[in-house]
């Protein structure tokens, strides 16, 4: 399996010592799925962001009060 080694300042691994520890992991575990999270958000957004550019139209039409046109009066 793939390794990467990150370096953190003193008070930012007591921070991230903490938040591990509060959520019962261990400091690699808690960093791996933290950043394993937040890759899925930015997947999640880009996703919704590309559903919505698709069907702006459809929501638009669907929701005439609601389109950006009719927002900005």
């Amino acid at each position: 399996m793939p390794e990467v080694r990150v370096e953190f300042s003193e008070a930012e691994m007591r921070g991230l010592d903490a938040a591990a520890t509060e959520a019962g992991l261990s400091v690699t575990r808690y960093v791996h799925d933290s950043a394993v999270r937040a890759q899925q958000r930015q997947d999640f957004v880009a996703s919704a962001v590309r559903f919505f550019d698709r069907h702006a139209e459809e929501f638009d039409a669907a929701f005439p009060e609601d389109a950006p046109s009719q927002r900005a009066a």
